[in-house]
């Protein structure tokens, strides 16, 4: 009876979901998006399928000219998202005793996805110390370019590091990525580093099991990802789970069987109580909670993580977390 009620209640969420995206967007007049970039965009129309506008299909090569303007190539995700990382890879940051490697916390990224009415999304995540800060914010806002959220991902740490979001819209991606490349232009992020082969130093078939699903190595790093069940959009847009909308984990080994974790959890309103509580019943400390966008509907709060032990032992403390909120691991 408790597993029925859990899927019946999913249902209804996507209900809901579906029937609000619908009425707000009956409420509201679209129109055509202009060929500026900015920071947020009027209503467009949504389809009868998801509550909202899926993104197109596209290839690598259609994101050339983005690729070019960024100085680093990315990758497809999902048949949709162009998806560039840039690793601070520059900074010594240490974190409780703990040298933090830039695969587990210090990695800018940013995604770009195109969608029917010819409009571009981006959205991303930037790592700045706090002297870079001013200089790109400014960078950002000089592009048109909406700054979402501005936070820690780490608690007490040297140098001074943080981590601020941004989303932007427009009907020419270069432009965005243009002024993506001018906010990287005026902070130190080093160019892109080969890819490390290095496996991470810890017990990864008990900590799959405790996590209900295998992990990936990205250069000795341990990583889960978990996407949301119902369907999140932005201005009556679906954003696909590599826009930023998921829940992740990563496990920096220490030696012994510890690790380092860090990540954060993609959570409703109603889950956030219940994920803070799971994970300070697990010792895991809580780092912040706030959100990472602006518009998105159904409303995401995330709350970063740390700690420092047992890595399956942190596995555990995860997993209850994890099964307080209402994700499917990551395809």
């Amino acid at each position: 009876m408790g597993a029925l009620t859990v899927i019946s209640a999913r249902r209804l969420r996507l209900l809901a979901a579906t029937a609000a995206a619908v009425l707000v967007t009956g409420a509201c007049s679209a129109g055509e998006p202009s060929d500026r970039t900015e920071g947020s965009i009027d209503a467009a129309p949504a389809s009868a399928e998801g509550g909202g506008m899926h993104p197109v299909e596209t290839s690598e090569q259609d994101w050339r000219a983005v690729a070019d303007t960024l100085g680093r190539e990315g990758e497809m995700q999902g048949g949709t998202v162009y998806r560039t990382g840039f690793g601070r890879s520059d900074l010594t940051v240490t974190s409780q005793g703990v040298r933090v490697d830039a695969g587990l916390s210090l990695g800018s990224w940013a995604a770009f996805a195109r969608y029917p009415d010819g409009t571009t999304m981006a959205m991303g995540d930037l790592v700045v110390t706090e002297d870079e800060l001013p200089a790109v914010t400014d960078a950002l806002q000089e592009a048109g370019i909406a700054q979402t959220a501005l936070h820690k991902h780490l608690p007490e740490h040297t140098p001074d590091v943080w981590w601020t979001h941004f989303h932007a819209t427009g009907k020419n991606p270069v432009e965005i990525a243009q002024g993506v490349r001018a906010a990287l232009d005026a902070t130190d992020t080093p160019p892109p580093a080969p890819p490390s082969d290095e496996e991470p130093d810890l017990d990864t078939e008990a900590i799959d099991e405790v996590m209900g699903t295998e992990g990936t190595n990205a250069g000795g790093i341990y990583k889960f990802s978990f996407t949301r069940a119902e369907t999140i959009t932005d201005h009556h847009k679906v954003l696909p789970p590599a826009m930023g909308v998921t829940t992740a984990i990563g496990f920096q080994p220490t030696g012994d069987g510890d690790a380092a974790i860090n990540g954060d959890f993609a959570m409703t309103a109603d889950e956030v109580q219940p994920v803070i509580q799971a994970l300070r019943r697990g010792g895991i400390e809580v780092v912040a909670l706030h959100n990472h966008g602006l518009g998105e509907h159904p409303r995401l709060f995330y709350a970063h993580f740390w700690a420092e032990d047992d890595a399956v032992r942190l596995a555990q403390a995860l997993k209850r977390a994890i099964d307080a909120t209402d994700v499917i691991p990551a395809e």
